[in-house]
């Protein structure tokens, strides 16, 4: 692996959005890496700490001085996982961006097919799903009714062909993904689902391909509030394309 200089571009770069991530933040970054050098030349890891009170900060910035291929971008005050990643991937040097939860849920036998959907094949965005009939996911009844419910209701309203928008396992082509992120508006969850639906609004190529998928002992998804907010920002997005010309 060839340790990238900075404002050098690297083929990739993997965000690690991390809130209060503490226990899971060292063993992520070293199997991220022991991956990624299994089938990229130079890369780098962004770790997008939004201003975590348990330690996270201070243990990104032993892992950032630890590899030289790790950045550390800190964040005072909470702003939303949708704010870290936006920032984080401005700030990026790669040619395929990607970004995965800290918890690495899904299993990282499915990084190389993630980014080479991108290098490889061609498509401007891709992403896993734990929807399509081939995918492998563990979760109780509630979270997943409720997922299924709301994906239905996005493809719905929005037009969205996805099975599933809000599996945190996503890559996408640097100036498609830049391009689109000044139309992006939310802050949180919610912004893994308005970036796929505007990719599908602007005629990007989106490959969705199943994974196998463990849900995390400790999220941070609080089912009931999160729901309604979800609910609320799909109507909301519904609303804005209603009113407004079509890219």
């Amino acid at each position: 692996m060839t340790t990238p200089k900075l404002n050098e571009t690297v083929q990739v770069s993997v965000v690690l959005p991390a809130y209060n991530e503490v226990n899971y933040l060292t063993p992520a970054v070293e199997k991220t890496i022991q991956t990624l050098n299994q089938f990229v030349d130079s890369y780098e890891i962004i770790i997008a700490e939004d201003g975590s009170t348990d330690g996270t900060a201070q243990r990104a910035q032993q892992l950032a001085q630890q590899y030289p291929c790790v950045v550390h971008i800190h964040r005072e005050k909470r702003l939303g996982r949708g704010t870290a990643l936006n920032n984080a991937f401005r700030q990026s040097h790669g040619q395929v961006l990607v970004y995965m939860d800290l918890d690495l849920a899904t299993d990282l036998k499915h990084l190389k097919p993630l980014v080479e959907a991108i290098s490889v094949e061609g498509y401007d965005f891709a992403t896993g799903s734990r929807m399509l009939e081939e995918s492998k996911a563990e979760r109780t009844f509630s979270r997943g009714f409720s997922s299924k419910t709301y994906n239905w209701l996005v493809r719905r309203m929005l037009g969205s062909k996805l099975r599933d928008h809000q599996c945190g396992f996503k890559a996408f082509r640097r100036e498609a993904l830049l391009g689109l992120l000044g139309e992006v508006e939310a802050t949180h969850w919610f912004w893994d689902t308005e970036v796929m639906v505007r990719g599908y609004r602007h005629g990007l190529r989106i490959k969705e391909f199943a994974v196998e998928w463990h849900s995390g002992k400790d999220t941070k998804v609080n089912l009931a509030k999160d729901a309604w907010n979800m609910f609320r920002q799909t109507v909301g997005l519904w609303w804005k394309f209603k009113t407004e010309k079509k890219p």
